[in-house]
């Protein structure tokens, strides 16, 4: 799938989210379940890489959330994605506490990246797995390097949305992401991985079929 084409498939996919949010502010009950439908399978794969075994129950204490603010929300489709993706992390934190977790410090590298690139070969690698696989490998990353792949890759959240939810510069998510999915690569053995970058358009998410 080439870049363009991929973009506007995101694009066409968050118009028929942010309708159905649209229609859920306003009390239908089957818009809300359209919008969950969309935003589960992706933000449970988020917290998979991040809580573990316990996605479901995080996912589930997020949507209680998620329901009881929904008309203070304000946005289209992807802001709607980047939105319950906060919510998601924060109660993820929050369980990582009540469990006495500390989540691992990054690991700073010292090598010059090479940002962006249009195709990402790091990208093509994670998305080769089946996702179970791809979360247990993402799940060994440093924790920066984690969240923002997550983020980008089975969220599918663009660098600044992404960025928002990490309360961090676009471009630290983005070297994030990069380091993490080079570190993926090399994990996989896969060549080329000087020649591919994260960039700042809608990523494509894991098992993404649209």
């Amino acid at each position: 799938m080439g870049q363009g084409r991929q973009t506007r498939n995101v694009q066409a996919y968050d118009g028929e989210l942010g309708a159905a949010v649209a229609r859920a502010q306003d009390g239908d009950e089957a818009a809300f379940a359209t919008a969950y439908r969309i935003v589960q399978p992706g933000l449970l794969g988020y917290l998979r890489g991040f809580v573990g075994d316990d996605a479901e129950d995080v996912a589930s204490d997020a949507w209680l959330e998620i329901a009881r603010d929904l008309g203070r929300f304000k946005g289209d489709g992807a802001g709607f994605r980047g939105w319950t993706a906060t919510i998601a992390r924060h109660r993820a934190l929050d369980h990582l506490r009540r469990q006495r977790a500390r989540p691992r410090p990054g690991v700073i590298e010292q090598d010059v990246l090479d940002l962006p690139g249009p195709h990402s070969t790091h990208e093509q690698a994670l998305e080769s797995l089946s996702t179970e696989r791809a979360l247990e490998l993402v799940r060994g990353l440093p924790q920066d390097q984690a969240e923002a792949v997550l983020l980008r890759v089975v969220v599918g959240l663009d660098g600044p949305a992404a960025a928002r939810v990490l309360r961090k510069r676009p471009g630290a998510v983005r070297t994030a992401a990069h380091r993490g999915l080079k570190r993926l690569a090399r994990q996989l053995g896969v060549a080329g991985e000087t020649g591919g970058g994260v960039t700042d358009e809608a990523p494509r998410t894991l098992g993404e079929s649209r």
